[in-house]
């Protein structure tokens, strides 16, 4: 059985804006997908669709057979602890600490009571060590985030996400904001995370050549429809101008 599942999805925000029209791809448990297209292509919309930070217009997201859109809100919570988010803007809190961002990764299996008081176990705490270490900056952990560099404050938002032991991470233009040097370090660790813990990655990039360096497949979206889905090595040039409308060197890449 497939992780994810998308049947017919369609997101619309009124009558004349129709953002999403039927979706259809399953995703199974370990793949590194990267999700492709131009500005305004669906891909955000795409992935709030699927942990319903936006809500479903039309069709269905079946998450690790569960239905997300007919969950109810003790429901969703407890399906969002398998779901990791990361940002392009890091969404972190600046003035706090980089191991307390960190933790907050844990807030949905605390009561809101505990989340308030942020009381975290020595167990999580440990954890939270330890992913800051495999990402090379444990050093940071007792500074503000927002004294630290993108590249640095994005790899806090991974150890984030999996401090959660999520089956799905969600990443969304993480590199958008990078140089390509942290570009590089943030891509590497997500395919490690892939590889190594088996947590299956779903990445949006307008960054086409990095699509093709490390997904495994690449689904290409425009004005709201899939127009690819395939391998990495099967994504042509013409399948890019048809997504784009524009020579693949004119694209940005890193």
């Amino acid at each position: 059985m497939p992780l994810l599942k998308a049947e017919g999805l369609g997101k619309s925000y009124s009558a004349e804006t129709k953002v999403l029209n039927d979706i259809n791809f399953e995703v199974n448990s370990g793949e590194f997908l990267c999700i492709i297209g131009p500005s305004g292509a669906g891909k955000s919309t795409l992935l709030r669709c699927i942990n319903r930070m936006v809500e479903i217009s039309e069709g269905k997201v079946i998450f690790d057979d569960m239905d997300v859109g007919s969950v109810n809100k003790k429901e969703l919570r407890k399906l969002r602890t398998n779901i990791g988010m990361i940002f392009q803007h890091y969404n972190l809190v600046p003035r706090v600490t980089v191991i307390e961002n960190v933790l907050h990764g844990r807030f949905g299996y605390k009561s809101t009571l505990q989340g308030i008081l942020g009381r975290f176990t020595e167990e999580e705490k440990e954890r939270a060590f330890f992913l800051l270490e495999k990402l090379g900056i444990a050093e940071h952990a007792y500074k503000r985030c927002d004294q630290l560099s993108g590249g640095q404050q994005q790899r806090v938002g991974i150890c984030r996400a999996l401090i959660q032991e999520p089956k799905l991470i969600l990443c969304d233009e993480p590199i958008a904001s990078l140089d390509p040097n942290s570009s590089k370090i943030i891509m590497d660790y997500l395919k490690t995370i892939s590889t190594e813990l088996g947590i299956t990655c779903l990445v949006n990039l307008h960054q086409v050549e990095v699509a093709k360096e490390y997904a495994n497949r690449i689904i290409g979206l425009k004005q709201g429809e899939i127009v690819f889905d395939g391998s990495s090595k099967s994504l042509y040039e013409d399948q890019i101008k048809n997504i784009y409308g524009m020579e693949m060197r004119e694209l940005i890449t890193v």
